[in-house]
């Protein structure tokens, strides 16, 4: 008989990962600690949450979308209103160790399509008032496993379809605040339940707050997408370590942020800048943040300072503008100590009236999506309107010419920027991220000047993208919506700055032989088909467009021509 030896006792081992750490668990520092947890967090029209309270429902939404199938490194897309349910899903997305992807709830069914598809996210969290966008994209895409939807989700069918709770396709009511009331359906093989339900899920599962899962400082953290430099849009991948690199270097050491602080801010959780302002920087110092599921207007944001009397407010140029040329009385920012802008130039007047009329310094600013917040800023007390002041200590800037070489200071050339904040490049886009991230430096496809100071001044863009109200716009996207007009036969959409100074979307349109079509016609085509933010503010009707003798658009001729033609700046 052959002697066998005794099996060894098999023992756990715990994986061993470098510099393990996870953003989720360092922004919800305040919630384990018994002299914070009471304190709030999250506060606005949409409800209140304690720094405990929100770490509850962390926990519950993590093991919820765990129960659904989300593994670590996989993509939760996230089309929300902002609020603690939007706020809560992409804290738990991080802790769960899978990668949570904000986009845009302006995107139309087909823009939405192209980013599910492209991301390959197989669960959608949606709040109720966008159900149309993301029941035209689902119904585009394969691959989708879940739908969860904010509101009233008691559909005429039962949650989930035929055969009730649990069923794949089918429809819920996608109601609720701000919603139409219409049912909301998907296609056979997705299950559609209510966000609710995903809470509940996660709640009979003992989803009280557990640790994350072993992510590191490299681990993917946060995809947020952008056209940046490009058309089509690309997603930025950050990591768990960006996260607190922002916060260490621009909240505290140029708003100087503290547990005193309130955050108010005008751009949305799905912008690199709004996801700074509104959830990085407050909870990471114990702070509150105001969130606001409505889109803001002058009048609502005046509504949003008198009752929640924020410390720190956040805006793009062109709210900056809106705000002077509304009726907002001056004591509507008395408790606001510094106000933030960035997303595209702020002009000097327009910086200067303001502090005139509010008594609020705007300290203004230049990030990015692929850096993930402002790295090149103005300091409170030393800002020097017209322009974006100085490095954000943490990163290094240079102004380089066409090969690369450093400029002397007064001359102008593009703007690179490094620092531990930039993203590791974009998904899937291997051509247009070795352009953009070249070795350790990103180049921001902005021009600038620095003079002897150290103050840096934007002089435009290096290529042809413009930005409306903040928001990067393709001009070939406008332009091939406008030739699927009939009347349309050519289109070229430039940036012209309006009666503030700030850049808008203006297209120059040649028709087709016979055909008529009235701007207003033509930019409610634009809105129709598109983003609004992306829609033309003016068009005008030439009988050619300028090119060269190869035929190339003169994008710089067809601005003079615009601007020429209008004869006035664009409204």
């Amino acid at each position: 008989m052959t002697a066998h030896s005794a099996t060894p006792p098999v023992t756990a081992v715990t994986p061993v990962v470098p510099d393990m750490f996870n953003a989720s668990d360092y922004l919800l520092r305040s919630a384990v600690q018994p002299e914070t947890a009471g304190r709030v967090a999250v506060t606005g029209p949409a409800g209140e949450l304690t720094y405990g309270d929100l770490a509850e429902l962390v926990g519950h939404i993590a093991a919820g979308l765990e129960a659904w199938g989300v593994r670590a490194e996989e993509r939760v897309m996230l089309l929300m209103a902002d609020g603690p349910e939007a706020a809560a899903a992409i804290l738990a997305a991080m802790r769960l160790g899978a990668v949570p992807v904000p986009v845009s709830t302006m995107l139309t069914g087909p823009e939405l399509a192209e980013l599910l598809g492209d991301s390959r996210a197989r669960v959608l969290l949606v709040s109720a008032e966008f159900g149309a966008a993301a029941e035209a994209a689902v119904a585009r895409v394969p691959g989708i496993r879940y739908v969860a939807v904010t509101g009233d989700a008691a559909g005429a069918d039962g949650l989930g379809g035929p055969g009730g709770p649990g069923g794949l396709g089918g429809s819920v009511s996608a109601g609720g605040p701000g919603g139409s009331g219409t049912g909301f359906a998907v296609p056979a093989g997705v299950r559609l339940r209510a966000f609710a339900e995903l809470v509940e899920e996660g709640r009979r599962r003992g989803g009280e707050l557990q640790d994350p899962y072993i992510t590191c400082e490299d681990s993917a953290a946060l995809w947020l997408y952008t056209s940046g430099t490009t058309g089509k849009p690309k997603g930025a991948m950050h990591r768990h370590a960006n996260i607190r690199h922002v916060v260490e270097s621009y909240a505290r050491q140029v708003l100087g942020i503290t547990s005193a602080d309130r955050c108010l801010s005008v751009a949305k959780l799905f912008f690199a800048y709004g996801i700074g302002n509104s959830l990085f920087f407050p909870l990471a110092a114990g702070a509150e943040t105001v969130l606001d599921p409505q889109r803001p207007t002058p009048q609502s944001v005046a509504e949003r300072l008198t009752e929640y009397r924020p410390t720190l407010f956040f805006a793009v140029p062109t709210f900056y503008a809106a705000l002077l040329r509304s009726d907002v009385p001056r004591d509507a920012f008395g408790s606001v100590r510094l106000a933030v802008s960035a997303g595209e130039v702020l002009p000097a007047d327009l910086c200067r009236r303001f502090a005139d009329r509010f008594g609020v310094e705007i300290l203004d600013g230049i990030g990015s999506t692929e850096a993930l917040h402002i790295f090149l800023s103005n300091r409170p007390g030393r800002s020097r309107p017209g322009t974006t002041g100085t490095a954000v200590d943490g990163y290094e800037l240079r102004v380089v010419d066409g090969e690369g070489h450093d400029v002397p200071r007064g001359e102008p050339g593009s703007l690179l920027v490094k620092g531990e904040s930039i993203a590791t490049g974009y998904w899937c886009r291997t051509g247009v991220t070795r352009q953009v991230f070249q070795g350790e430096w990103l180049h921001t496809g902005d021009t600038y000047v620095v003079d002897d100071d150290g103050y840096y001044t934007c002089l435009g863009r290096t290529g042809e993208m413009l930005k409306a109200g903040g928001i990067w716009v393709a001009p070939s996207e406008v332009e091939a919506r406008l030739l699927e007009h009939p009347a349309v036969w050519q289109a070229a959409v430039v940036g012209l700055p309006d009666a503030d100074g700030i850049d808008k979307p203006v297209a120059c349109t040649v028709l087709a032989e016979g055909a008529e079509a009235a701007p207003e016609e033509l930019i409610e085509f634009c809105r129709d088909g598109l983003a609004a933010f992306k829609r033309p503010r003016e068009v005008i009707v030439v009988d050619e467009l300028p090119t060269t003798a190869s035929g190339k658009l003169r994008r710089h001729a067809v601005r003079e021509l615009a601007a020429a033609r209008l004869g006035h700046a664009p409204g």
